[in-house]
């Protein structure tokens, strides 16, 4: 079976090409690997990393917070395109997050500001094996202080890469290690 690798973190897309080029050879390095890349079928970096992917053949999964493919595209304004799958789920965006991370076996985190904080919590709550693309800005740069900050210690691992290939290199080490 395929190993998940979740893909959280801002929607909005950065002006930076470079950063957005990296977003999509995370997308391209989790295909590489022959894992499964899941995300919240939305926009931004995220949908980068659901692209790269897709230029590498991989299957992406998306989990959408809308009740049916039509309130996706009308009412959200989500992609479907780079999708093998999209989960309709009706439940908005919150709860929609607690699907993204109880699926994944592991996740990424790209940027980011609300969303991607209360996904981070969530998976750090869960004991989930988290990667951070460092260098990108948005809240992802913060989760050290935040843990810091709240003192609350999990089983969670937490590994930190600046490089794409590097990081789901990193992370794929690991879930072997679990497997």
């Amino acid at each position: 079976m395929k190993h998940k690798i979740g893909v959280m973190g801002s929607s909005k897309l950065p002006k930076d090409k470079k950063i957005q080029e990296k977003g999509k050879e995370i997308g391209r390095e989790i295909a590489r690997h022959n894992c499964m890349l899941i995300n919240g079928a939305t926009t931004g970096m995220p949908h980068m990393a659901a692209m790269g992917a897709t230029e590498e053949s991989g299957f992406v999964l998306g989990v959408s917070p809308a009740r049916n493919h039509t309130e996706h595209k009308m009412i959200y304004k989500l992609p479907d395109e780079c999708y093998d799958s999209i989960i309709y789920t009706g439940f908005g965006f919150n709860l929609r997050n607690i699907v993204n991370i109880r699926t994944s076996d592991a996740l990424i985190f790209l940027r980011g500001s609300m969303g991607t904080l209360n996904e981070f919590t969530i998976a750090y709550e869960d004991n989930k094996l988290i990667g951070v693309l460092e260098g990108i800005g948005g809240v992802s740069q913060h989760f050290h202080d935040i843990i810091n900050y709240c003192k609350k210690k999990t089983k969670a691992k937490l590994i930190f890469d600046a490089d794409p290939q590097t990081l789901v290199k990193k992370i794929y080490k690991e879930l072997l290690k679990r497997a």
